[in-house]
């Protein structure tokens, strides 16, 4: 049985379905804090099945064990995380206490249950701003990260490295880009609680006339059209890589720990995003350009050929898809109400 943490979030639940339809079996936890129930109905619907699930706090230490004595988990695919580079800004300490003890719990609970096979979801932040915008897994890590977020994701793989020199877990910290997109049936997506913080989810609400214009934060960068350049990825290729990366850890054939890009290999820009979702669904976009946002870098996209050679994963959906994908979440949830 493979534990996801998070399972009610964006890439926990397309995640969970990714893990269903390949034949797994499956317990979703999640506490809610930056998501709804309603995902799970929704996860119903695309599946046709009632996905396991369990409304957990994964910083109490005695529910975790109480899980894991409950459930006979042989591994696990962490996503349980507080993801707001700005937010975390504001809040360091909200991101260091919650994004580190999670985890620290659920390896004692490896420790106690002899769990031997992790997913970590990590991220490119980890890498802070790079001496060269292609980025592969032998970058340099930044000595502190740009934001407590990503050093939240760096602390914790540190943690992971640590915790297996002394006991047996063979993990994949998966540094994943700017994942985007939704669901082809539409029912998932990107819908944190209250206002979003990342791009699209943004950019979505404001075409549909939620929120009065997207904020693009800063335009003197140095690049092209001067805002920042990111590797978008599809959620769903996104997915995809996690069950192929859980898969590989029990097969053998990941061992130890390992960290893997996941990304498209291409950079593109925030206007560049902008200009595509408008030519992909002929909707305009009311965008201002505002001053820089702490703790964000310039530039950085994905070397993915590690995912590649040792996954067998490369992503198949392009920017196109995910912006349609993303408008087709954001009508259908209109629709609905």
């Amino acid at each position: 049985m493979i534990l996801v943490t998070g399972a009610s979030g964006y890439i926990g639940s397309h995640t969970l379905v990714e893990l269903i339809n390949a034949g797994h079996t499956v317990i979703g936890v999640d506490n809610f804090s930056n998501s709804s129930p309603a995902v799970l109905n929704n996860i119903k619907k695309i599946l046709g099945v009632q996905v396991p699930f369990m409304k957990l706090d994964l910083s109490d230490q005695k529910a975790v064990e109480t899980l894991f004595e409950k459930y006979p988990i042989q591994s696990i695919i962490h996503f349980a995380a507080y993801k707001s580079v700005g937010e975390s800004v504001q809040e360091p300490l909200k991101y260091y206490r919650n994004n580190l003890l999670t985890l620290i719990n659920l390896l004692e609970a490896c420790k106690d249950f002899g769990v031997d096979r992790f997913v970590f979801s990590s991220s490119c932040t980890v890498y802070g701003e790079p001496d060269s915008m292609k980025i592969n897994e032998d970058a340099i890590l930044a000595t502190h990260a740009a934001s407590p977020y990503g050093n939240t994701k760096k602390i914790s793989e540190q943690i992971i490295q640590d915790y297996c020199k002394i006991h047996p877990l063979n993990c994949a910290l998966l540094r994943y880009f700017n994942p985007i997109g939704s669901h082809e049936s539409g029912l998932l997506g990107d819908e944190p609680n209250g206002v979003p913080n990342n791009l699209i989810p943004y950019l979505t609400k404001v075409v549909d006339g939620e929120l009065p214009f997207l904020s693009v934060f800063g335009g003197d960068y140095d690049t092209p059209d001067g805002t920042c350049i990111r590797d978008y990825i599809h959620v769903v290729d996104l997915a995809k890589a996690h069950q192929m990366a859980i898969e590989k850890i029990g097969s053998g054939a990941i061992q130890g720990v390992e960290a893997i890009n996941l990304g498209t290999g291409v950079g593109k820009s925030v206007l560049e995003v902008i200009q595509s979702f408008e030519a992909a669904t002929g909707e305009k976009v009311n965008y201002k350009i505002v001053e820089r946002r702490a703790g964000d870098i310039t530039a950085i996209f994905a070397d993915p050929s590690k995912a590649k050679d040792l996954l067998g994963w490369a992503t198949e959906l392009d920017l196109k898809d995910m912006l349609k994908s993303a408008w087709k979440f954001q009508t259908t949830k209109k629709a609905k109400h």
